[in-house]
């Protein structure tokens, strides 16, 4: 079996599991690109191969149509999202495919976490001027008491809301897909609608999936229903958030500071306007790479491949 790799965290360390390709006798390919492989690219390369691990690359009809016409047999989406994913297109030509969900939870929301300390605390900024040489002390804020509006409330979501309670923050989820009948209701956490969570909200977390509902869920209308100075993380997916209007009210000082770990287009584009703010934190895509996370997601993977291809 031969099987193609376009994740760049399991990428990264696909030599941890040659033991497991060589059990299976897989063959494995991994390209070289940055972020995500072109549509063009894949439907070139996607035909060769018996199976596919997804990573956020398009993943579209276009692609799996070359696919079947080719070898391709069946894919596997790493990790959590899939809204690059046509899984329609994948159960009208054929193709098995799942994806790994619940992996990244603590992974993830660490990095939220971190981005909120960063944003609160300024270290980011205090750190880059004592490495020039400079004494520079600002005044931060403190977290306890504060109101934090996390949109999405689902694997992701609980392990943020669980950190920020340790910080005595009090917590308000959004997420219309959360059922309480089913689920239960959370603990210390009220869950509301968008406009009661967001309200007089000091920091706004997003964690939730992207979705025709949710793309520029966090624009300049729904923003302004938080409290002026409002920061803003998004460990989620970059179209959640409308840039430019955060680009806007970022110079008009409503919004203090962002963590984005997530962008509209990546890599972030050097043109970018969110570049001018530095104030700011950014990061890669990069929330679920750890170690542990990678490794325990690309087995979970590797073998979910070898399900449908052995069967």
């Amino acid at each position: 079996m031969n099987i193609l790799v376009t994740c760049p965290p399991m990428i990264q360390r696909i030599s941890e599991y040659n033991a497991l390709f060589q059990s299976h006798n897989i063959h494995y390919h991994c390209p070289t690109f940055t972020q995500t492989m072109s549509e063009e690219e894949l439907i070139q390369l996607v035909p060769k191969y018996d199976g596919w691990i997804i990573g956020d690359d398009p993943a579209t009809e276009n692609v799996f149509a070359a696919g079947v016409d080719g070898r391709l047999k069946a894919a596997v989406k790493w990790g959590v999202g899939v809204d690059n994913v046509d899984f329609n297109a994948c159960k009208a030509l054929g193709i098995p495919i799942t994806n790994v969900p619940n992996v990244f939870g603590e992974e993830v929301s660490d990095v939220a976490i971190g981005m909120m300390l960063n944003l609160s605390r300024k270290l980011h900024l205090i750190d880059a001027e004592t490495k020039k040489g400079n004494w520079y002390k600002p005044c931060g804020s403190s977290l306890s008491g504060k109101k934090a509006c996390l949109i999405g409330f689902g694997n992701i979501g609980q392990s943020i809301a669980r950190k920020l309670l340790a910080f005595q923050v009090s917590v308000y989820a959004f997420d219309p897909y959360y059922v309480v009948k089913t689920r239960g209701q959370p603990s210390n956490i009220t869950l509301g609608d968008f406009n009661t969570c967001v309200q007089n909200a000091d920091y706004i977390f997003i964690a939730c999936a992207l979705t025709e509902s949710s793309k520029h869920l966090i624009r300049r209308d729904t923003v302004k229903f938080a409290k002026r100075g409002v920061r803003i993380i998004n460990v989620a997916r970059g179209p959640i958030v409308k840039e430019d209007d955060i680009v806007e009210l970022l110079e008009e000082g409503f919004v203090q500071a962002v963590g984005f770990d997530v962008f509209e287009e990546e890599p972030l584009p050097m043109h970018s306007k969110l570049r001018d703010f530095p104030q700011n934190i950014y990061g890669s895509h990069n929330g679920s790479n750890t170690v542990e996370a990678v490794d325990r997601t690309s087995n979970i993977a590797i073998e979910r491949m070898v399900g449908f291809l052995e069967k």
